[in-house]
């Protein structure tokens, strides 16, 4: 079965003969070589595009452990470039290549040369994609599927098909199999044997005991404000061991660097600036991180919002979490209270403010979740996003309330 990924599909064919280096970036087994190797390069076949003039290198394949040398690499695809047609260049992994910025920009002037890249790394790509390219690197992120995408693979009762996508995620292998005992296996064994190993080996951890004690702790506490200081006295409270802040500070950046986890900082709405103090965390994956509690602690509503925070990832928003201060009135004083907007969220012009609600069984709970989107006094639209079926709501406040339902499988859905 193949799943369709046409939104990155359509990504990839927008930046056909751009002149730039595509970089495909994501989380490990989320995709990446699926959508170059055998996705797009389907759709070039299509459009007539002969065999030979597509050069795939997979540089985790053993046999192609030669290749991860620069100089071997830049010799195997001259040799590929057998005339003046253009050539799509496909490497998978290219972090694996010792000084790989040289290799791909003796290509960048090439008329025949259309390069294409995945790497996994956000710390050793990224910052040779805004240096070493300087403007000639073009950074496509790829998410593990969203609802919908594993909605169209799999169809079936719509209900049960989100449920189990809440507990085991949308990783394209684990969404082809069929058991829930094999799925939730390989999700511990890709846990363990691909993202740990990846993070202790290539930033040269120590003790990965307290890497492990770590990433349990904010895998039971995802969508909660946290940060290093705050971290390490929940360490020392909960596991009775002392960790300096700046060991978790690294070891925060090391998870994230890795696409395992994403950082939603907090932002103060009214004051339009950054607050540094805390921060929440969200995986990139539920089903991992359900498998890194060994599914113990399935959580739907905070399995909600994790799920509603990488869905508006996928639709390119840049996502932070809101703060609204308040003066209000406490018996003779007056006090600054403080309200929490989950996502605010931006791309380019369009700006929503969303809350996520599991549930809203009375009138208590309405008032409770719409009271931060209610203080904040600017014209952009305010949703709440209700973990049930509900028809379209626009209440007399301004505020609209759509279904989960509604939010992941319409495309349109902020505008319903």
């Amino acid at each position: 079965m193949i799943i369709e990924r046409n939104t990155y599909l359509s990504k990839l064919i927008a930046r056909r003969h751009n002149g730039m280096i595509k970089i495909v970036t994501g989380l490990r087994r989320c995709g990446k070589s699926f959508l170059l190797s055998t996705i797009y390069a389907n759709w070039l076949r299509e459009q007539g595009v002969d065999e030979h003039h597509i050069i795939d290198i997979n540089l985790e394949d053993r046999r192609n452990k030669k290749l991860r040398d620069p100089d071997e690499l830049l010799t195997h695809i001259d040799s590929k470039l057998t005339d003046g047609e253009v050539h799509y260049i496909m490497i998978d992994e290219i972090q694996l290549v010792p000084e790989f910025e040289d290799v791909l920009n003796s290509y960048l002037n090439m008329p025949n040369a259309d390069v294409y890249v995945t790497g996994s790394n956000a710390r050793f790509l990224s910052s040779q994609v805004r240096t070493e390219f300087a403007g000639r690197g073009d950074e496509i992120r790829l998410y593990p599927l969203t609802f919908s995408e594993y909605f169209s693979a799999i169809g079936g009762d719509i209900t049960k098909a989100l449920r189990d996508y809440m507990i085991y995620g949308g990783m394209p292998q684990v969404v082809l199999k069929e058991s829930e005992k094999d799925k939730r296996e390989f999700l511990k064994a890709l846990f363990t044997s691909t993202y740990i190993r990846d993070i202790v080996e290539r930033n040269k951890i120590r003790n990965k005991d307290v890497l492990d004690d770590f990433l349990n702790i904010l895998a039971s506490s995802i969508g909660s404000l946290t940060n290093p200081t705050k971290l390490a006295n929940t360490f020392e409270s909960v596991k009775h061991e002392k960790v300096s802040r700046n060991t978790l500070a690294s070891y925060l950046d090391y998870i994230c660097e890795s696409f395992l986890m994403e950082k939603a900082s907090r932002y103060d709405i009214k004051g339009k600036k950054y607050i540094e103090s805390l921060n929440k965390y969200y995986f990139a994956d539920c089903g991992l991180r359900n498998a890194r509690l060994n599914f113990r602690q399935i959580e739907y509503s905070h399995l909600m919002e994790n799920v509603i925070y990488n869905e508006l990832l996928a639709r390119d928003f840049s996502v932070d979490v809101g703060v609204v201060a308040k003066n209000e009135r406490r018996a003779d004083s007056r006090e600054r209270q403080y309200y929490e907007v989950d996502f605010v969220c931006n791309n380019g012009s369009q700006r929503y403010y969303i809350q996520s609600a599991y549930r809203m069984i009375d009138e208590a709970k309405v008032n409770q979740e719409s009271a931060s989107l209610l203080n904040v006094d600017d014209a952009f639209k305010k949703i709440i996003i209700l973990g049930e079926y509900t028809p379209v709501l626009h209440t007399e406040t301004g505020i609209t309330i759509i279904s989960i339902y509604d939010f992941l499988m319409k495309e349109n859905s902020l505008e319903l």
